[in-house]
């Protein structure tokens, strides 16, 4: 039978432990369409030991009738240094064309992140 002080050792070792697993994600800020350009405009915030990652999209497929009459899609989105170690926080404003959107427009868009992120919004119809 364990203590009580290695009980109290054991609770900041685990704290420590489930905090730097969640810390290699990668989060959404700001999210918007640019109607000029055509693109997504994504403000990623995410953890690593340098600035340089970039970023980038795998589409899936369009699903009929996802939100009320719109169809949808999600689309991931990549992290070249997925692995990076954690040690600093850095946001980078990345963006992304919609060329390639495989759906009809309008469209509801879904961008997700690993492990839990979601970001959900409307791309209108040309």
């Amino acid at each position: 039978m364990y203590g009580r002080s290695a009980l109290f050792r054991l609770v900041p070792a685990a704290a420590a432990a489930l905090f730097s697993f969640g810390a290699h994600a990668d989060n959404f800020g700001r999210v918007r369409y640019d109607a000029q350009t055509d693109q997504l405009v994504v403000t990623m915030i995410y953890r690593g030991s340098n600035p340089n990652h970039a970023f980038s999209l795998k589409w899936g497929k369009c699903q009929a009738h996802q939100s009320g009459d719109l169809t949808g899609v999600t689309l991931e989105v990549l992290d070249d240094q997925f692995d990076d170690p954690a040690q600093q926080d850095y946001r980078k404003t990345v963006r992304f064309s919609l060329a390639e959107l495989p759906c009809p427009r309008p469209v509801k868009l879904t961008l997700r992140t690993a492990p839990r992120f979601f970001y959900t919004l409307t791309i209108p119809g040309r």
